[in-house]
């Protein structure tokens, strides 16, 4: 069984590793000259790009596959000030190149829009931010010509006094999608809401692949084992490699909130589990730390008897 490690956004390890470098909007409206303040966007989207080629390859040079997007590339990409620029011709060059790394060197890709990305919304107004944002980052991927496939994680939603309503408004909404955005979405369990079970039987209802986090099921469950949910998500998956979610509770007063590093403990015994089943799948790590809480925990792997590290960021089991 092969396990690829990946980090999100931020390469600690890289010189001038965040690619999320924005502006808010009260300081945007302080620019009072119209090219001024496109000049600031423009400013802040191409060190960002520069970025993201940095930290690509990085990654390739230490082997690692996996790799989360910031969702703040674009500064103030689904803000009324911003109608109208198009952030995608006037960078295409950039954007090209993100891709021709990618491709490339066959990473895997993946996006979060933020918590506010709700499609079971009963609000129009939410439900319509929501589609915009999720537009923005699907223009992204096109625009580095990444093939559509699961690579936009979001979550089911608020509850809004009625679980079963709430997944009912949300696979309505989830079949209006246009199959650009739609074929590039998979599902993850929450911290508070919405279970693996939940999110289980939705992405078999709907036909999308799921994102197990582990940390959020132990937040969230009615004591099912994954021993009995882990081969059915791995079947939502449809062949593909499945993803998972990984990391620690900051403190157990503060159990939702991740930790700076990973404990290899919180991991072995999902990993032990999936030994038996024997099906390759890929690990995002969520730690604060992150490219160096991965390697971190790879460190900690490779002391493990019956583990075998294959590079900086791949483990056998």
């Amino acid at each position: 069984m092969r396990i690829r490690f990946g980090y999100v956004a931020i390469a600690l390890g890289a010189p001038q590793g965040s690619p999320n470098k924005t502006i808010t909007v009260k300081n945007f409206e302080r620019i009072q000259d119209p090219e001024g303040r496109l000049f600031r966007l423009r400013s802040i989207l191409r060190e960002n790009l520069e970025t993201t080629i940095r930290i690509l390859r990085y990654n390739v040079a230490h082997q690692i596959h996996v790799y989360r997007f910031t969702s703040k590339t674009v500064p103030l990409a689904t803000h009324p000030y911003t109608a109208g620029w198009d952030y995608i011709e006037e960078f295409k060059v950039q954007w090209a190149e993100i891709g021709k790394i990618i491709a490339a060197n066959d990473l895997r890709v993946s996006a979060h829009p933020d918590h506010y990305t709700l499609l079971n919304s009963p609000q129009p107004e939410v439900l319509s931010a929501s589609i915009r944002d999720l537009e923005y980052h699907v223009a992204m991927l096109d625009a580095m010509k990444i093939a559509a496939g699961p690579q936009l994680v979001i979550h089911i939603g608020g509850l809004y006094k009625n679980k079963v309503s709430s997944l009912e408004r949300f696979i309505t909404e989830f079949n209006k999608l246009p199959a650009s955005i739609r074929f590039r979405l998979m599902l993850e369990n929450d911290d508070k809401i919405y279970s693996t079970s939940d999110v289980l039987a939705l992405c078999q209802t709907i036909k999308a692949p799921m994102v197990l986090d582990i940390h959020h099921h132990a937040c969230v469950q009615s004591g099912e084992p994954l021993s009995s949910l882990w081969p059915q998500i791995i079947k939502t998956w449809n062949g593909a490699i499945p993803k998972i979610h990984l990391s620690s509770p900051k403190s157990e007063k503060d159990f939702r909130s991740h930790a700076d590093y990973v404990n290899v403990e919180d991991f072995l015994g999902f990993l032990q589990m999936a030994k038996e089943i024997n099906h390759d799948f890929d690990v995002m790590v969520e730690a604060k730390q992150k490219d160096l809480a991965m390697l971190k925990l790879l460190n900690d792997l490779e002391s493990i008897p019956g583990i075998v590290r294959v590079n900086e960021a791949t483990i056998e089991y």
